[in-house]
C-alpha cells in the first residue's frame, strides 16, 4: 500500500512539471544501463557476449543488399552454398556458424596484440551485411547469385577516401569484401566478380588440396554443370583468365593425387605450391617468405582460406578433412606475416558446423584467422593509392 506522504510528493512532482513547460523529460530506461564504453582503449559492449543476435565479431548489421546507399571500408557477406562439394555437405550453414564462433572477439575490445592495432576500433567502418540469397536447387543459377551479390557489395564508394584514386580498372577506391562460405565453389563466382573490378588478380591459397583439377579428372565428366565444383574452379579461373599469370600460390597441400600429372596441370593454372610438410623445414617463416616472394606487396592479391588447411585435431568440420596440417596457432602465425600484402578481398570456405565439437573448435578457429586477415587489411589503410595518414 502507497504511503499518502509519497502520493502528495508524486502529484506535486507532476504539477510541477505541467507548470515548468522547458524543463525536460528524463525519458528511461537509461541506454547507460546496457550500451556501455568499455575500459581501457575503447570498444563498446552492447550484449552479453553469449547473447543476441549473432554478427561476425558482434559487427553492425546492415542488409546491404537491400539498400545501395550503405557504405563501408571492410564488408562481410555469407555465401551459403554446398552443392558444389563431392564428400561431407554442411558448409552452407557455414556463415551462421562462424559468426557463431566468433562471438568473443571483441569481448575486451578487439585490440590484436601481435599486429598492434584494433580492427573494430579504427579508421575503418566495418558491417556485417548479412548473407546473399543462393537457391539450393540449380548450381548455375546460385553460382550466378553469388557473383551478383558480391559485385553489388564491392563496387560501391567506401565510406574512406571515395574521392582518391584506386587500383581498381576505373581507377576508384573499392571497399573490401570478406566471404563466409560455403564450398569452394564459391571462389569461383568470386573471382568473376572482382575480375569486373580489377582485372585479373594474383591469389593466396590456404588449402589441402589443388583444387585446380581438370574436369575430366575430378567429376567434370557427366555434364557442364558438374564440371564447376570445389576441386575444379581454379582450373576454369585459369580459363577465364581471372588469374595472373605465375603469381598464384597454394599453401598447405597435403592431398593424394591422380598422379604427377595433377601437379603439372596446376603449374599450367600459374601455381607454386608449398606442401604441408615444408613447415617441419623451413619452419612458418620460410613459408611466410614464400608466399611474399611469390605475389609481391603492391598488386591487388585475393586471398583464399580452406579451412582444412588446418590439420582435423583443430578443425573437424569440414567437408574434406586431410589429416598432417597445421595447427591453427602455425596458420595464424603465418596469417599475420603477410601483413603489408595488397589483400583486396577474401574468402573462408568449408566450414560445416554438423561436423564440429560441441567446444566449437571449427568455427573459432576459422573466425579467429579472420580476425587476422581484417586486421592486416586495417592495417594496410584504404584501398586508395595516394590515401591520406590515417589512424592504424
Amino acid at each position: 500500500m502507497l504511503r499518502p506522504t509519497f502520493i502528495v510528493s508524486c502529484l506535486a512532482a507532476v504539477a510541477a512539471a505541467h507548470g515548468d513547460h522547458d524543463q525536460k523529460v528524463v525519458a528511461g530506461p537509461h541506454q547507460g544501463l546496457w550500451y556501455n564504453t568499455l575500459p581501457g582503449d575503447g570498444g563498446t559492449q552492447a550484449d552479453s557476449v553469449f547473447s543476441g543476435i549473432s554478427t561476425f565479431g558482434r559487427l553492425p548489421y546492415l542488409p546491404c543488399l537491400a539498400s545501395k546507399d550503405i557504405n563501408y571500408d571492410i564488408a562481410f557477406i555469407g555465401a551459403p552454398f554446398d552443392t558444389g562439394t563431392s564428400y561431407r555437405p554442411g558448409a552452407r550453414f557455414g556463415p551462421s556458424g562462424i559468426r557463431q564462433g566468433s562471438r568473443r572477439l571483441n569481448l575486451y575490445g578487439g585490440y590484436n596484440v601481435p599486429l598492434a592495432t584494433n580492427p573494430f576500433n579504427s579508421w575503418a567502418t566495418i558491417i556485417d551485411c548479412g548473407d546473399i540469397p543462393v537457391t539450393s536447387y540449380d548450381n548455375t543459377f546460385a553460382l550466378s547469385q553469388i557473383e551478383q551479390g558480391h559485385h553489388s557489395i564491392l563496387s560501391r564508394k567506401p565510406t574512406t577516401d571515395s574521392a582518391l584514386p584506386g587500383p581498381s580498372l576505373q581507377g576508384k577506391t573499392l571497399p573490401r569484401v570478406i566471404t563466409l562460405g560455403g564450398d569452394h565453389t564459391i571462389t569461383l563466382p568470386l573471382l568473376r566478380s572482382i575480375n569486373r573490378s580489377y582485372g585479373p588478380v594474383s591469389v593466396i591459397h590456404f588449402d589441402s588440396h589443388l583444387d585446380s583439377w581438370r574436369p575430366k579428372v575430378f567429376g567434370g565428366s557427366p555434364s557442364e554443370v558438374a564440371s564447376v565444383n570445389h576441386g575444379t574452379y581454379f582450373y576454369h579461373a585459369a580459363q577465364e583468365g581471372l588469374l595472373r599469370n605465375d603469381s598464384n600460390i597454394h599453401a598447405g597441400i597435403r592431398t593424394t593425387l591422380s598422379g604427377p600429372s595433377d601437379y603439372e596441370n596446376d603449374g599450367y593454372c600459374g601455381f607454386e605450391i608449398v606442401e604441408a610438410r615444408e613447415i617441419d623445414t623451413i619452419g612458418t617463416e620460410g613459408i611466410i617468405k614464400k608466399i611474399r616472394e611469390r605475389v609481391g606487396t603492391e598488386k591487388p592479391v585475393y586471398l583464399s582460406l580452406d579451412i582444412d588447411t588446418l590439420d582435423p585435431a583443430f578443425a573437424p568440420a569440414t567437408g574434406t578433412p586431410e589429416t598432417g596440417g597445421w595447427s591453427t596457432r602455425e596458420l595464424r602465425t603465418i596469417l599475420r606475416g603477410l601483413e603489408g600484402i595488397n589483400i583486396i578481398a577474401a574468402d573462408i570456405v568449408e566450414v560445416a558446423p554438423a561436423y564440429d565439437t560441441n567446444a566449437e573448435h571449427t568455427t573459432m578457429a576459422a573466425a579467429d584467422a579472420l580476425y587476422e586477415i581484417m586486421s592486416i587489411m586495417v592495417k594496410r589503410g584504404p584501398l586508395s593509392v595516394t590515401g591520406a595518414p590515417h589512424d592504424f
